[in-house]
């Protein structure tokens, strides 16, 4: 089979091998028929039906780094360039890019929430496309429901991924069925979810996904808008033979909803009841007041920590040596040089930048004449980044009121110190110091937006 996109435009031509054999993808086959400007191709559909939409316009896409990519034999220094060229494109452009370049060789991941948007970009450029999605026996009653919504409004028949039963039942026999809040994620994910969808990657040479740079600070903000994907093998075996495309690697996730609601298109029931990051109905929970989107998942970990294995090469080698030597857990899977390479945060005239000294001494104090409430932090942290708002604006209300606010950065060389004098739990920890007693008392909840924190506060001081 052989497939050409030319756009009007003279500079890019991308390009399959006529001589490549066919062979038959894993996860279904798809046709596709009498392309818009004069492309034709005739491949079998199975599962999907054709989407009917307007031709997209060619004159808008924009120039790329003059090339051929080719499905079997893709070059990354060629991927990093068009990376380049295109990351200022619109996720349309993208996507309308990655379709006509792979046929019926690529398809859609979805996961049940945002990644409708990557539906609706793939009905508008008017090809035909595929999409599949991983179930893992675990999700939650409205995701299902969300799922059978999404094919109806599109017309498309998702193409589902299973996990290996005797896999299954060997986890849950030998470890429980919740066993991953004590040892970590990452055993039941790979069961779940890495395995089936490895399975479904080894019948494609390209996939697209929803990832955002936005979207987990500590893992995605590097993400590129097309990759050779670092982890996982396509329909020609071996590291590098699959093409990884993130359309919405740029996209805010604000903007994202803005076009779910402009199109007036299904959404999962979750997001109306606080869940924004959505995975498995044991793992996922909504966020709180003042939480970064990703703390609803995997809430007991670390921030380093939260990928499920799908998207392990966004993890820094380091960073993964760090994580593998425990189990993920706590701040122990935390990059201890981060703290270095980013700006500080809870920056403020109403908030004390405390010195080892200096939380030391107030720690020893035992006749404080003001009650302080200290944030034990890591400027790196994007969940320490989600509630700086809320503890700057909340140092504002009291000022003058005789409580005293302070933050003390507590990672790199400080972070053992912090665990064993300050229970430093994980990022952040906010502690309360109440004035005549040398015990601090530590904050319970995850709740750190302004009124929560005050009534902390004001119930103490």
């Amino acid at each position: 089979m052989a497939l050409a996109f030319t756009p009007s435009i003279s500079t890019p031509t991308f390009t399959l091998p006529s001589s490549h054999p066919k062979r038959f993808p894993q996860i279904g086959s798809i046709s596709i028929s009498d392309r818009p400007n004069g492309a034709s191709v005739n491949i079998r559909r199975s599962l999907v039906k054709p989407v009917n939409a307007e031709p997209p316009r060619r004159d808008s896409l924009v120039p790329l780094a003059a090339t051929t990519i080719h499905a079997s034999e893709t070059k990354e220094e060629d991927l990093i360039q068009i990376a380049t060229d295109l990351d200022n494109a619109s996720p349309l452009e993208i996507i309308d890019i990655a379709l006509a370049t792979f046929g019926d060789d690529i398809a859609i991941a979805f996961s049940g929430a945002e990644d409708v948007a990557l539906i609706e970009y793939a009905k508008l450029t008017g090809r035909p496309f595929r999409v599949f999605s991983l179930d893992t026996g675990r999700l939650n009653p409205e995701t299902y429901q969300f799922f059978d919504a999404v094919e109806k409004h599109y017309g498309i028949h998702m193409e589902y991924m299973f996990p290996d039963s005797v896999e299954v039942q060997a986890l849950v026999r030998s470890k429980g069925l919740f066993s991953f809040y004590e040892d970590g994620h990452q055993e039941c994910c790979r069961v779940r979810k890495v395995r089936p969808l490895r399975r479904a990657l080894k019948g494609l040479r390209a996939w697209i996904t929803g990832q955002r740079k936005d979207q987990s600070p500590g893992t995605r903000s590097e993400v590129p808008v097309v990759q050779v994907d670092p982890v996982f093998e396509g329909i020609d075996g071996g590291i590098g033979s699959l093409v990884k495309w993130n359309p919405v690697a740029n996209v805010k996730g604000n903007d994202i909803w803005n076009l779910l609601r402009t199109m007036n298109v299904p959404v999962n029931s979750l997001h109306s009841q606080g869940y924004v990051s959505i995975g498995c109905e044991p793992c996922t929970r909504p966020v709180l007041p003042g939480q970064h989107e990703r703390e609803g998942r995997w809430w007991w970990e670390d921030a380093k920590a939260k990928e499920c294995g799908l998207h392990k090469g966004n993890l820094k080698q380091e960073e993964e040596d760090a994580h593998l030597k425990g189990n993920g857990n706590g701040v122990s899977a935390c990059h201890v040089n981060d703290a270095a390479t980013v700006t500080d945060i809870f920056n403020s005239q109403n908030v004390v930048n405390l010195s080892r000294t200096g939380i030391e001494n107030l720690a020893k104090l035992e006749g404080r004449k003001e009650p302080w409430l200290v944030v034990l932090y890591a400027p790196w942290c994007p969940y320490c980044q989600a509630m700086e708002k809320s503890y700057v604006e909340l140092a504002h209300k009291f000022e003058g009121s005789g409580v005293k606010f302070g933050k003390f950065r507590a990672d790199g060389e400080q972070k053992e110190f912090a665990k064993s004098e300050l229970e430093l739990g994980s990022f952040p920890t906010i502690l309360f110091f109440p004035k005549h007693s040398s015990r601090p008392i530590k904050y319970p909840s995850e709740k750190r937006d302004v009124d929560s924190l005050m009534a902390f506060v004001n119930a103490l001081r």
